[in-house]
């Protein structure tokens, strides 16, 4: 028989001449990887934007291409004049935006983990209708809140303090839910009961045997909390008045104001293009050096 020759059954019939698994997916990879290109594309643009306006002195943001760099060393004067404008308050911006950050963020952290574990290993009376209360706070825009917030922040006395903003970041409903959701499936109940038939009390349970299993998760609802307060802007704006308190995102919007003021105001749109640009680089890099924590945790998830 030649290898031309069709391919029959034990019956005598003959086969079907199937296609290779290439010929049917081939197609849909090509698809697939042009669509990612494009919003890849879509999403780095206005990055591409940010990073080429902070190349450019005022007068070449207006008269020149926004697509393509002006005089490269107008970056290193924009970064001088950082350091000068107004005794260098932007860099006090950036301070205080890593202490919201870093103390609201990981503090909405804390409190995320040890209520997403509450909720998704203990039994508790009335643990559905609490939680719904979490599900119901997650449906409410944060702009919302900033008004009943500032009024209760006022009746505590600590409007215009570095408080007004950590306090209410400490609140994070979708951390809480992720958390839960995480630990119901990354945490077996068998593993748990064995740690207290072996005299583990539950701290000890909870921090050497589920805290370890929750890693992905926690740098997840971590990276988001820090980067929600770092972005944050409408609260801080009600809450604060004193220049010396403002977060750079609060911070960047009067400059903006000031140079919107035309004639009458002093133009700084190249300290704000280059102060904005410096200020989502910490941003970037947690992303990109934190990232496989992800990978881990989606390789672990792959091998249950």
């Amino acid at each position: 028989m030649t290898d031309d020759a069709p391919r029959t059954t034990a019956t005598g019939i003959p086969k079907r001449a199937g296609r290779r698994p290439g010929d049917r997916t081939g197609g849909r990879r090509i698809g697939s990887h042009v669509l990612l290109v494009i919003v890849g594309i879509y999403f780095l643009f206005p990055l591409w934007w940010l990073f080429v306006a902070a190349t450019k002195s005022t007068p070449e943001l207006f008269n020149t291409g926004p697509f393509w760099f002006g005089d490269i060393t107008h970056f290193f004067d924009n970064i001088a004049a950082l350091f000068t404008e107004k005794g260098g308050v932007y860099w006090m911006w950036m301070g205080n935006s890593f202490l919201y950050a870093l103390t609201g963020g990981l503090g909405a952290t804390i409190l995320a983990i040890l209520a997403g574990y509450g909720f998704a290993k203990y039994r508790f009376k009335g643990r559905g209708v609490v939680f719904g209360f979490v599900l119901g706070a997650i449906m409410v825009p944060p702009t919302a809140l900033a008004v009943p917030t500032f009024v209760l922040l006022s009746d505590y006395g600590i409007i215009n303090t570095a408080w007004a903003v950590i306090l209410p970041s400490l609140l994070n409903p979708f951390g809480v839910y992720l958390m839960r959701i995480y630990a119901q499936d990354a945490v077996p109940d068998e593993m748990l009961e064995a740690a207290r038939i072996d005299g583990a009390g539950e701290f000890r349970t909870f921090f050497q045997v589920a805290l370890p299993l929750l890693r992905p998760a926690i740098v997840t609802v971590a990276l988001l909390a820090v980067v929600g307060v770092w972005n944050n802007f409408f609260l801080p704006l009600v809450v604060l008045t004193d220049e010396s308190l403002l977060p750079v995102t609060v911070g960047l919007n009067r400059w903006t104001v000031l140079s919107n003021a035309g004639a009458g105001g002093e133009q700084v749109w190249n300290l704000i293009t280059s102060g904005a640009f410096i200020s989502i680089l910490p941003l970037i890099l947690s992303f990109l050096f934190l990232q496989r924590y992800w990978q881990g945790g989606l390789a672990i998830g792959s091998l249950k």
